[in-house]
């Protein structure tokens, strides 16, 4: 038999099994209108592993995991398609709209000059009252007792990637983001009007912005000493009367602590960007939110991350960006931090959002937001 007669022979076996397949689909239409009207859940214990079994038993031996898998790949399919006609009519919580000009109080981390500053002031302009607080975790419970309407925390940088400590408190903490801010970093190392740069032995800064800086520090036979923000540092150096330390810091917090600059430019790479979450204890969307998060745990199944973003697939949802991060408290358990293209206003993304979250021991939706550049 020719090549070509072998390839239409599959291409007929392929047209019968699409229409078998829609056929299914059809079905499960039927199954979920039945499920909703007699109030039944969409998925129901041990169904899916008594398909599978049936599936294994009636393949043969060195075809029964391929088959698992391929009928494994149709019943997400299914589950997808009943989600959304289980969730036809539902009543969904309309989020309040962000406005940012009705922010009282804003809270971050460090002191003026430092670079959560800069993205308060980009998003909510100059004249909103800034709390400084001394870590990450203080501007947390600031917004969570309601002494702060927003909090700003980094969330990743261009250069050195994810901030861990702002993962870690999403994951364990409840707040909603509500935008996100982008702010140029321009690193530069400054020491004091009297400090000769060549007997500068430490040089004080944020862990992150020390790791951006690495080459430089390296470079000039620095050793990094971590700090709590980089304001902050370029303030300690300013008062210490060692003339041995130095700082990565802002041009302008340089400036504004009266510090020389021997380096404008230190960090390795430019354009240096990082991006910045602005969250609240209240679900607020701004109005042309076109960026959904959540943050979920994978089952310890094979393939189990497999099947869930097999879900994007179905539904037709762009995945923009996925983080992987062990969470204090879990166990070595991976959690997923994922951010998809959608708005919760439209229908189909808030059934897709009940799907997602149907049989995850953690689940946690964080937001819906746009980004401001």
């Amino acid at each position: 038999m020719k090549l070509d007669d072998l390839r239409k022979e599959i291409n007929d076996i392929d047209g019968q099994m699409l229409q078998l397949f829609l056929k299914r689909m059809e079905i499960c239409k039927s199954v979920a209108l039945y499920k909703k009207e007699n109030d039944l859940p969409i998925m129901q214990e041990g169904r899916e592993q008594q398909v599978i079994d049936r599936i294994r038993a009636a393949s043969p031996e060195h075809m029964a995991d391929a088959a698992a898998v391929m009928f494994t790949e149709v019943m997400d399919i299914s589950k997808c398609i009943q989600a959304e006609v289980y969730t036809w009519g539902k009543i969904y919580e309309k989020p309040e709209i962000f406005r940012p000009e009705q922010a009282q109080v804003i809270a971050c981390q460090g002191s003026t000059g430092a670079y959560a500053e800069t993205a308060c002031v980009k998003l909510f302009g100059e004249n909103k009252p800034i709390r400084f607080m001394t870590n990450f975790k203080d501007v947390v419970d600031l917004v969570e007792r309601g002494r702060a309407d927003y909090g700003i925390l980094p969330l990743e940088n261009s250069t050195v990637g994810s901030v861990a400590e702002t993962y870690a408190l999403m994951a364990s903490h409840d707040f909603y983001i509500n935008n996100i801010v982008r702010v140029e970093i321009t690193h530069c190392f400054a020491v004091k009007p009297e400090t000769d740069p060549a007997d500068v032995r430490k040089v004080f800064s944020k862990r992150e912005a020390l790791a951006q800086c690495s080459n430089f520090i390296k470079n000039n036979g620095l050793e990094p000493m971590d700090y709590a923000n980089t304001a902050l540092a370029a303030e300690m150096v300013k008062n210490s009367p060692d003339n041995t330390i130095g700082c990565i810091c802002s041009k302008s917090c340089a400036e504004m602590n009266g510090l020389k600059i021997v380096e404008e430019k230190a960090a390795d790479a430019y354009p240096n960007y990082t991006r910045f979450i602005c969250f609240s204890k209240h679900f607020a969307v701004p109005e042309n939110a076109n960026t959904i998060s959540v943050s979920f745990s994978v089952p310890h199944t094979p393939g189990g991350l497999y099947r869930i973003l097999t879900k994007f697939a179905v539904y037709g949802l762009n995945l923009k960006k996925i983080v992987n991060k062990t969470v204090a408290g879990k166990d070595f358990e991976a959690v997923i931090f994922l951010d998809f293209e959608g708005s919760y206003e439209n229908r189909k993304v808030a059934a897709f959002l009940d799907d997602l979250k149907t049989g995850m021991g953690y689940f946690k939706f964080l937001g819906n937001f746009t980004e401001t550049m």
